[in-house]
């Protein structure tokens, strides 16, 4: 039987103006950033331009992605000749069943590799301000019969202290917690009867438990999951009327996408988010605490003249928020200067980016434990990119003294770095000194 070419995927193809080599690797990249290393070669990618489809779903989702990349726009299964994945569920308007799905699969051990297979996707579609505010309106009374502010505040609460053991002790233990409160408590506050004043805070502070569960996705690495928990608390916000919620995730986003390299959509994302702050609730904490991400994301991408300029806006707004006693959320001067860090180190001021690094430090309050540890491991990294080895390994050592105390996959990311920086360099006592104690406090896992 004659194979029919698959002429969609041959269009989307012939769009990205890639040859089978460009596309092969790019195919292939996708697959590695999501643990499941390809070998795909231009033969193979041939078969599939002309007709074979791929076996595997996981397959299918990697070439649309690398698509989606190149054309920097949303590809759909069935826009790539491809059958849509079997395991899609119905899509649904009501937010709370959402999360009680999402929250439950998140729950179970046996389906954490499964969520954690989501792909990062730089085509991610976002819901704009007011496209879904009508949202609570399906949110239909469940079994209990009416909520008030008591339960709302409890909800806050909760979340603040998950927040709290997450800063201090990293996502990996605290995210099955925050998937069951949300499951548990929160679906079924969001399906109670409740005054309008009442439904929109509860809607509120759902909207920030998904948004911390997205936040501690990504700090696992997990990131294809960690966007649907970002969507999910953008369409809560939008229900609530909550911008600044709204906001804070959009830029949330942005930060998940700069640190993937996405550098493009990081800039739009927290673009968005500076151009949904225009609300007389956003003080200057909350202009420094978007100016700051503006001007990472631009000097990821290059654009110096916009990058000094966000961050000297950060600088400014953050100034005018001293006299305030409480910080927006954990964005301080600590913070502001891990933005001047980045946006030095991305210009190729190397030296600059240590020496801010180093008052982001100093700054730190010492609740941010997991913060500490990435971070002087960064630090660390870039001592030694300068050549100063011993500096660097007394700087890993202060990350090693936190590091048993936190279980976050970044964290573990830079302890992995370390060793494979560290090696060549073992002659030397003092970094052999390091790298006998890391092998002490690390799992085996991450010696590389």
């Amino acid at each position: 039987m004659t194979k029919i070419p698959n002429d969609a995927l041959q269009r989307l193809y012939a769009e990205t103006n890639w040859t089978l080599s460009q596309f092969t690797r790019a195919i292939n990249l996708v697959a590695g950033e999501n643990g499941t290393p390809l070998k795909s070669n231009p033969s193979t990618v041939h078969h599939w331009l002309g007709g074979t489809l791929p076996q595997k779903e996981a397959v299918r989702r990697f070439i649309i992605e690398a698509i989606c990349r190149r054309l920097q726009r949303p590809v759909t299964h069935a826009e790539a000749g491809f059958p849509p994945p079997a395991d899609r569920s119905p899509a649904t308007t009501d937010t709370a069943e959402g999360m009680i799905e999402l929250g439950r699969q998140d729950m179970d051990p046996s389906r954490r590799a499964v969520l954690g297979a989501g792909l990062f996707s730089v085509a991610l579609t976002i819901p704009g301000w007011q496209d879904v505010i009508g949202r609570a309106e399906a949110m239909h009374a469940g079994r209990m019969s009416r909520i008030g502010m008591n339960e709302v505040e409890m909800v806050i609460a909760m979340t603040e202290r998950i927040s709290d053991l997450d800063d201090q002790f990293g996502g990996r233990h605290a995210r099955p917690m925050a998937a069951s409160f949300m499951v548990n408590t929160v679906a079924p506050y969001l399906r109670a009867d409740a005054a309008d004043e009442v439904r929109k805070a509860m809607l509120s502070a759902a909207s920030d438990l998904a948004y911390l569960t997205g936040y501690m996705a990504v700090d696992e690495g997990v990131h294809g999951l960690a966007q649907r928990y970002y969507v999910m608390a953008l369409e809560l916000a939008d229900a609530a009327d909550d911008h600044l919620t709204y906001c804070t995730t959009l830029r949330g986003m942005s930060v998940q996408a700069v640190d993937l390299r996405h550098g493009p959509k990081a800039m739009e994302l927290a673009d968005a988010a500076a151009a949904a702050a225009a609300s007389p609730k956003a003080g200057p904490r909350m202009f420094a605490f978007l100016a700051g991400q503006q001007a990472h994301a631009a000097a990821q991408t290059g654009d110096r003249a916009t990058a000094l300029r966000k961050i000297r806006e950060a600088e400014s707004s953050m100034e005018r928020a001293e006299s305030r006693s409480r910080a927006f959320g954990s964005y301080d001067p600590s913070s502001l200067n891990y933005h001047v860090s980045q946006v030095r180190y991305e210009l190729g001021d190397v030296a600059g980016s240590i020496e801010a690094m180093r008052q982001s430090d100093q700054l730190r309050c010492g609740v941010y434990r997991r913060a500490r540890v990435r971070h002087r491991a960064t630090l660390a990294e870039r001592q030694l990119e300068l050549g100063h080895l011993e500096a660097a390994c007394a700087t890993w050592h202060t990350a090693l003294d936190d590091f048993l105390m936190v279980q976050s996959g970044r964290a573990d990311d830079r302890i992995k770095a370390m060793f494979g920086l560290i090696r060549p360099h073992i002659k030397n006592p003092t970094a052999r000194d390091l790298y006998e104690r890391a092998r002490t406090v690390a799992p085996p896992s991450l010696v590389a």
